[in-house]
């Protein structure tokens, strides 16, 4: 209950300056389902892509972060109360791997970036295997996800802040089911990425467009 009420405060607060002073903008919210366990998996521009993305998705969500985030205590304290749990990066976590995949069987809407890390000058890159494994593993749809604009929403050095627009684009959900059936191991984790990674792609594509 005060996990509930906690994260309900905290996302209030934030979408209430988020839609009131900046220009964010949401395309395909109808394509996340109402109930049950589903994945995001979205681009990683800037820390601010998790205030916006919980936002802008609509159902309370749950992110992975980097476990260096919950070194310091009070922080960390705030992170766990809003539903982010911890993985390291550089190995096959599989407390945080199994930790996902009982969260998507409770119902849970999960935040992943596939990239693994924040990209350094906003170009996505290659997928890590983890997204494949834990979808896989769970069998959970994944929504694509393309974030735009979180790196320079406060731009450095104006002597007057006036924040760039925040787009954020979610697709259509990808189903995995018929490829888990024939396909084992690395190498469906791969493609799982892969394709998922494709996804993200062809958001920014349609961003970028309509830009």
């Amino acid at each position: 209950m005060f996990l509930n009420m906690f994260y309900s405060i905290v996302k209030g607060m934030l979408s209430i300056l988020i839609w009131l002073f900046f220009k964010f903008k949401v395309f395909g919210v109808e394509n996340i389902p109402k109930e049950g366990g589903v994945i995001i998996a979205s681009n990683h521009a800037s820390y601010l892509d998790i205030p916006f993305l919980a936002c802008g998705i609509g159902r309370s969500c749950d992110f992975v972060a980097k476990s260096e985030l919950f070194s310091n205590r009070v922080f960390g304290w705030i992170l766990k109360r809003l539903g982010t749990f911890p993985v390291k990066r550089g190995s096959i976590d599989r407390w945080a791997i199994s930790e996902t995949i009982r969260r998507l069987g409770d119902g849970r809407v999960i935040v992943i970036y596939p990239e693994g890390a924040r990209s350094k000058d906003g170009r996505l890159s290659e997928p890590k295997r983890g997204i494949g494994m834990v979808v896989a593993l769970s069998g959970a749809k994944v929504i694509p996800s393309f974030i735009m604009g979180t790196d320079s929403v406060l731009p450095r050095g104006a002597k007057r802040i006036r924040p760039n627009p925040v787009r954020l684009y979610l697709g259509s959900p990808l189903d995995f089911s018929s490829l888990i059936s024939v396909k084992k191991g690395k190498e469906l984790y791969t493609q799982i990425s892969e394709e998922i990674m494709m996804g993200i792609g062809d958001l920014e594509a349609k961003a970028k467009g309509m830009d």
